[in-house]
């Protein structure tokens, strides 16, 4: 017996941002980063032009300064990748470029991971520090005329690094007495952004799980040449990780998407990846229960565009 959800009420959606709003705080990570190209100076996009018999004012061109596949330059970007990977997966989206809300209760661990990762990143720096004359070097084989000494700094110690903050973005209180009619516009700018960001919280969850769900079923369901696919453990792992996160940033704002979270976990509850390998029956059993889950993800899919709040234009 199939169980008919209401779609959130406007009422419960301001219920949501106000919960967001006095459980969340915005979190900003950003970088300072090494440029690893330059544009071509106008003298040698003349010259290179002149290779294709091209005016230089419609070519665009530059150089790479250095090689990127470098063991010791990937060290230093995976740093930076897992920062923001760690962000993102203890936070949820904030319709203001470069924040997202994190919880109230979890800053101190977040501030103590983002000193690790400086920690990890200074490590990095120093050992690419190391190859960066040999790196210059051949960079200049490679570049010939087109190298400059002048592109490169002398060391790299000082050009990465990781920092980040807690913006506020609630209306200062001042502004309460210097101005009340300005401060309850702002007030109500504010409520309204926490409003769009529950809307962001919700697509957000429901486009991963869509895209978690759909990834498993194709998989178990599938066959290549008369045999089962084979598929990875983060197939299931992914799935896992997922709730455990639903479950630590979800606000209760969306009572749809809640029973089809609740229905995709029970239906690969205790349930392994090698176990799904070696029983066919079990793939049976969990390719039709997500198959049910499928169903109800791609209705909301559809729906979602008719309760979406509108951007701003910024």
């Amino acid at each position: 017996m199939s169980t008919v959800l209401e779609e959130p009420t406007s009422q419960s959606v301001t219920t949501s941002s106000d919960r967001l709003r006095s459980t969340m705080a915005a979190a900003r990570l950003s970088f300072n980063w090494l440029g690893v190209r330059k544009t071509l100076t106008s003298e040698q996009k003349t010259q290179a032009a002149d290779s294709f018999d091209a005016e230089s004012k419609y070519l665009s061109a530059s150089k790479k300064l250095i090689d990127t596949t470098h063991p010791a330059y990937k060290a230093v970007t995976s740093v930076r990748s897992r920062a923001v990977s760690y962000w993102k997966t203890v936070s949820l989206p904030y319709p203001e470029p470069g924040l997202r809300l994190i919880k109230r209760e979890t800053i101190g661990d977040f501030d103590s991971q983002m000193e690790a990762f400086r920690n990890e990143l200074a490590v990095a720096v120093s050992e690419l520090d190391l190859h960066f004359a040999e790196m210059r070097e051949a960079a200049r084989d490679r570049l010939g005329d087109l190298f400059d000494v002048s592109d490169y700094p002398v060391t790299l110690v000082d050009e990465f690094a990781i920092t980040h903050d807690f913006p506020a973005v609630e209306p200062p209180n001042y502004l309460r007495q210097l101005n009340p009619e300005v401060y309850e516009s702002e007030c109500r700018r504010v409520q309204s952004r926490f409003v769009e960001a529950v809307e962001l919280a919700e697509q957000a969850f429901l486009e991963e799980l869509a895209k978690l769900v759909e990834h498993l079923t194709e998989r178990i369901a599938g066959q290549e040449d008369g045999k089962p696919k084979v598929f990875r453990d983060s197939a299931v792992t992914n799935l896992n990780e997922f709730f455990d996160r639903f479950r630590s940033l979800n606000i209760g704002s969306n009572e749809q998407l809640d029973h089809l979270v609740s229905q995709a976990r029970a239906a690969v509850n205790g349930v392994g990846p090698q176990e799904l390998r070696t029983s066919e029956q079990l793939r049976q059993s969990v390719s039709t229960r997500m198959a049910s889950v499928q169903a109800g993800l791609d209705q909301l899919l559809v729906d979602r565009p008719r309760r979406n709040i509108q951007r701003r234009p910024r």
